[in-house]
């Protein structure tokens, strides 16, 4: 009989392996398919990756939603062909000089806010049903696509003073942001070629690095039959989205997926609906055609919890 998993694992992805290898990795080790993750990190970076289990998979979608926090280090000098460390080399000018702190502060914070940037060459966006990466592979000169991108927080992550060829820092960024896109946007305000040279995933949404578990930890938890110890309750996801909790009578409604009269505090956003044992029934949103009134987006209940 096969096992049934059900939850959100934070995993510590390593450096070398796409999100698909972490997803086609955790199946072989569990015996278990029903697992999918909630946004690629290029095969360079690694940190955070939350991956779904069973019912969880659910809730992926909103996952992507959340905003997500990462560490790294540009490096001035010298840019590549897939913006990071490991394309090859296509420009370089010699760093002769070092830039006051001030001034990269200044550079950084003009990002902050709604951006656009242009998805890079080597990357899996899809134009006219082919991946960008394809077309640059055969040389085939396409325009990638131009989309809007949100940066909250973008700073040196250090004191110095100075800094010559490479800077270190901390984003916080939505959804769908490029940072090694944004690294090499830096490099031209300051006049050099530049490559995203390491950067690690630090934050996505409620999960942090200290939450994560690596392979060689889940493996152990596996041998000694203790893997669901590393699962997170589908909950645990949703806990950043705005909440809604209601009671038994109201439970058995949107259980059943019923269109309701929206609370008068009822956001523009999804909200997660919770009874009152904090269990997750359903993420209402409001409806598009009936002004005052609320639909549901994702029925997640069960006959337990009503």
């Amino acid at each position: 009989m096969m096992p049934e998993y059900n939850g959100l694992l934070p995993l510590f992805k390593p450096r070398g392996m796409t999100s698909h290898d972490c997803v086609f990795r955790l199946r072989k080790m569990l015996g278990f398919r029903k697992i999918g993750h909630t946004g690629t990190l290029d095969p360079a970076v690694d940190g955070v990756l939350v991956l779904c289990l069973g019912k969880a998979t659910k809730i992926a979608q909103y996952l992507l939603d959340f905003s997500k926090v990462y560490r790294g280090v540009i490096r001035l000098g010298s840019s590549t062909t897939t913006e990071d460390a490991s394309g090859d080399v296509i420009a370089r000018r010699a760093v002769e000089k070092r830039f006051d702190r001030t001034e990269i502060e200044q550079v950084m914070h003009a990002f902050v806010g709604e951006i656009e940037q242009s998805a890079p060459m080597y990357s899996a966006v899809k134009v006219n049903g082919k991946k960008l990466y394809e077309y640059a592979r055969a040389g085939i000169d396409v325009t990638p696509p131009v989309r809007k991108a949100t940066i909250y927080q973008f700073e040196l992550d250090s004191e110095e003073a100075s800094f010559s060829t490479d800077l270190p820092f901390i984003v916080m960024s939505s959804k769908g942001t490029y940072i090694r896109t944004l690294a090499v946007a830096v490099g031209e305000k300051l006049g050099y070629p530049a490559h995203l040279h390491q950067m690690t995933r630090i934050q996505a949404g409620p999960f942090s690095v200290s939450d994560c578990f690596n392979f060689e930890e889940i493996e152990q938890l596996i041998e000694s039959n203790q893997f669901t110890q590393a699962l997170r309750p589908l909950e645990h996801g949703l806990s950043l989205m705005d909440r809604w909790v209601v009671g038994k009578e109201l439970s058995a409604k949107i259980a059943h997926g019923a269109v309701l009269e929206a609370p008068a505090d009822f956001g523009v956003g999804p909200h997660a609906v919770f009874n009152e044992q904090n269990e997750c029934l359903a993420i209402y949103r409001l409806h598009p055609k009936k002004p005052g009134m609320i639909k549901p987006d994702k029925v997640l209940a069960n006959d337990a919890m009503v």
